[in-house]
């Protein structure tokens, strides 16, 4: 029984390494290096200078939701002439977006949803 225990916590211990739960750290700064240590002779590897695409549905809309419900939303008032479901009212607005949008870092998602094409 105990080594059964032991093979299932070693098996456990691999499988987690090699998906990275186990030295993500390590990891990431491999990743983000100038320079691969995997393979010498490789290109350099460049470390990422943009943020991540913004998704509309996922991190944008809930934020309007939380702020501009019910007005803005299906059944509002003001829905017919600026529906915030959708993602070309968004870019519209631009930072007019931001007399209801206090928080920073919800302004920074909108900012990245805003700059991508």
């Amino acid at each position: 029984m105990r080594a059964a225990a032991i093979l299932l916590f070693l098996a456990l211990a691999v499988t987690c390494y090699a998906c990275g739960h186990i030295n993500a750290r390590s990891k990431t700064a491999s990743k983000s290096s100038s320079i691969s240590t995997e393979n010498p002779g490789a290109e350099p590897v460049k470390a990422e200078t943009h943020a991540a695409r913004a998704d509309f549905a996922t991190q944008i809309k809930p934020i309007f939701e939380a702020r501009c419900q019910p007005c803005h939303f299906s059944g509002g008032k003001v829905y017919a002439k600026m529906p915030f479901d959708r993602p070309e009212t968004i870019k519209s607005m631009g930072a007019k977006l931001f007399t209801r949008i206090k928080d920073e870092n919800e302004r920074r998602v909108i900012r990245d949803f805003l700059a991508q094409e």
